[in-house]
């Protein structure tokens, strides 16, 4: 996420390292690039021109505090300029009636179905009950696909057979017994999923304005693609017309998105972004938070976030357990494996990246593509052991098993050889970890990966 941004923003600010006051010619060059960096990402040319304004404005003369240096002073004028274009402060979804009806709309290929499915998800973790309603009668298998997600999440979807030919009193219909359907069966959140066109079209928006005055939703979500670039923007402006929305949805940030979008759709609308996607499973998912995104771009991680996401899986007893066995030298592979599963159940491998401050960094082979799949070949050389050796790491200092499993694997033996030894480094930082709490596990967790990468 922004990782093409990231990068140019912090070169930038580095051009400031070492000096003691900000000036305008030390600024000069630091500007130009934070500039560049912004139109690259897609950002409008006007709106940078203010951004840029306003960061001159805010650190020309500025005299550095003993505490701070040019470029950490810069940094912060960035971060606040960012939260601000951003939307200042989150805004959360405020569910405060029972069945609470949240409209989903935007154009086709959007991502509304998918949003809708992992929102219910969402929601259903935070208990309550949701009812998907399938009102895209358009597309086709689109009731199919939104039952095909709902099954995974135990979710019920409330559609009707389409019996003639399509006509407004059907997609009428469908709504209002839905709504019937969500107080007969108690359900306290309802969550229509509408038609969406290519482009915006007549059609498309009348139907729309008809679900909306046939379901009086008590939230109206707008999905946008952040892949479309400043098109999202005109795209908000037409539906915001139409039907004065309540929030913003991003969706495919985890794709080659620029996010030029993501910064600047909420200042221009004038409507918070709440929710953001970054993946294809069904919990990659995240409220927006300003402050949290401005700090991933200017390269600062979002620790916050991660942790909120370690504790959605984290089981207290079985990792008091596996750190138990860390510190008396009895952690194996079987046990190295649900550590890979646990991880896994956090989400995209690249967001937990982004959110750990210069992570990226120490990685090796810098440009290769991280996700999910990286752990493929972890899981491929434990499959490939006996069930003695996953006992017993030690052993797998004889060539001729390393051997063996290279081969039962169809990994090298060099990956091989640098595997068992990132499973001894994991070994030595855990053995130094001395904790009670769950809590103080993930805490001191974070503190020796950053004492390890010397951050």
């Amino acid at each position: 996420m922004f990782k093409t941004l990231q990068d140019k923003i912090q070169k930038a600010i580095n051009v400031l390292k070492g000096n003691h006051q900000i000036t305008e010619i030390n600024l000069a060059s630091s500007i130009k690039e934070v500039g560049r960096a912004l139109i690259d990402a897609d950002v409008n040319y006007k709106i940078v021109k203010k951004f840029i304004k306003k960061i001159k404005e805010k650190s020309i003369g500025k005299k550095v505090l003993t505490s701070l240096n040019p470029r950490q002073l810069i940094i912060k004028i960035v971060y606040d300029e960012l939260v601000t274009l951003m939307g200042g402060k989150n805004v959360e979804l405020n569910i405060y009636k029972t069945p609470f009806i949240i409209l989903i709309c935007g154009l086709q290929g959007s991502g509304k179905t998918s949003f809708s499915s992992k929102l219910s998800f969402f929601l259903k973790k935070k208990g309550y009950s949701p009812l998907l309603v399938a009102a895209d009668i358009h597309r086709p298998a689109a009731v199919d696909q939104l039952n095909f997600l709902a099954k995974k999440i135990c979710v019920p979807v409330f559609s009707l057979e389409k019996i003639n030919s399509y006509d407004h009193d059907h997609i009428a219909n469908i709504v209002e017994k839905s709504i019937d359907y969500a107080f007969d069966m108690k359900k306290d959140v309802v969550i229509i999923d509408t038609a969406g066109r290519l482009a915006i079209d007549e059609i498309m928006m009348k139907e729309i304005k008809i679900i909306k005055k046939h379901s009086n939703p008590n939230e109206i979500l707008f999905v946008i693609d952040s892949m479309t670039g400043q098109d999202a923007i005109n795209t908000a402006k037409s539906f915001y017309e139409s039907l004065n929305f309540d929030g913003i949805v991003m969706t495919k940030l985890d794709g080659d998105s620029k996010g030029g979008a993501a910064i600047t759709i909420s200042s221009i609308i004038n409507k918070p972004i709440k929710f953001i996607s970054n993946g294809e499973k069904i919990e990659d998912i995240e409220i927006f938070h300003p402050d949290r995104i401005a700090n991933r771009i200017i390269g600062m991680g979002d620790i916050i976030s991660l942790v909120e996401k370690v504790q959605e899986q984290f089981n207290e007893k079985n990792t008091k357990e596996i750190y138990h066995k860390m510190s008396k030298n009895r952690f194996d592979f079987n046990d190295f494996l649900e550590q890979i599963k646990q991880i896994k159940k956090i989400g995209n491998i690249k967001n937990i990246i982004s959110m750990i401050p210069g992570v990226d960094k120490y990685l090796p082979q810098k440009n290769r593509e991280i996700d999910n799949k990286s752990f493929k070949k972890m899981e491929s050389i434990i499959f490939s052991m006996t069930p003695y050796e996953r006992k017993n790491p030690k052993i797998l200092s004889d060539i001729s098993r390393k051997k063996r499993i290279s081969k039962g694997s169809g990994i090298s033996l060099d990956e091989i050889n640098f595997f068992l030894k990132q499973f001894k480094d994991i070994n030595k930082i855990m053995k130094k970890i001395k904790t009670n709490s769950g809590k103080d596990l993930i805490k001191n967790f974070i503190s020796e990966i950053f004492d390890k990468r010397k951050m």
